[in-house]
């Protein structure tokens, strides 16, 4: 079901795609390093306007869960400028329509702050990698407890889920993947640049199923 109106969708699909720039200069180092290991059949949810994209081998058999339609136009132009073939469906990450063990890797960047349900969205990235599948992940989550800026991303959230299409600002969501059932989690926590104070935490790593 869509959350917001389809006047808002268009508009946020505009801002993700003149709007990011910045940041994605800032992490481009960190995206490069953590998407070295990906191949094969690649599934991203949300992948917006296809800022990843160019990180991927072109020989990538790439699929992406894109529920906000406004997003696909980018998403095609961005595919077209690497050279990419892609797959995009609509959908939700907390069911995705895709057969059980069957992806090589998933990634997701900046979208598990906005999914409904954090822990079905993973269990479901859980089934649909294949065994020694690797899910590849930068998020931005909550800052340390009884931080002041903990105490303001608290304060905000209501109001900053309805500006930022349902992202949620105070999401410990490294909590979540620990306990969902990867058999090995590596990740750090840092600070971004260029973006909003309330989104500088981040987290970026690589989760593996077991084999």
């Amino acid at each position: 079901m869509q959350r917001t109106p389809s006047w808002y969708q268009r508009f946020f699909a505009w801002t993700m795609a003149h709007g990011n720039a910045d940041y994605e200069a800032a992490v481009r180092d960190r995206k490069q390093k953590l998407f070295a290991g990906v191949h094969g059949k690649v599934l991203e949810i949300g992948p917006g306007t296809g800022p990843n994209l160019v990180y991927y081998p072109r020989d990538t058999h790439w699929m992406g869960i894109e529920p906000n339609l406004y997003m696909h136009s980018y998403l095609k132009q961005a595919a077209e400028r690497v050279g990419l073939d892609i797959e995009i469906r609509n959908g939700t990450a907390e069911r995705l329509e895709i057969e059980d063990n069957s992806i090589d890797a998933v990634v997701s960047t900046l979208v598990l702050c906005s999914v409904d349900d954090l822990e079905a969205t993973l269990k479901e990235i859980l089934r649909v990698l294949k065994s020694g599948g690797r899910f590849y992940f930068l998020e931005h989550v909550a800052a340390p407890q009884n931080t002041r800026l903990r105490k303001i991303q608290n304060w905000i959230a209501p109001l900053w889920q309805v500006l930022g299409d349902g992202c949620h600002p105070n999401r410990e969501t490294w909590s979540v993947l620990e306990k969902v059932g990867f058999e090995k989690l590596d990740y750090e926590h840092f600070q971004a640049d260029a973006v909003p104070a309330l989104m500088k935490p981040q987290i970026i790593g690589v989760a593996t199923k077991k084999s």
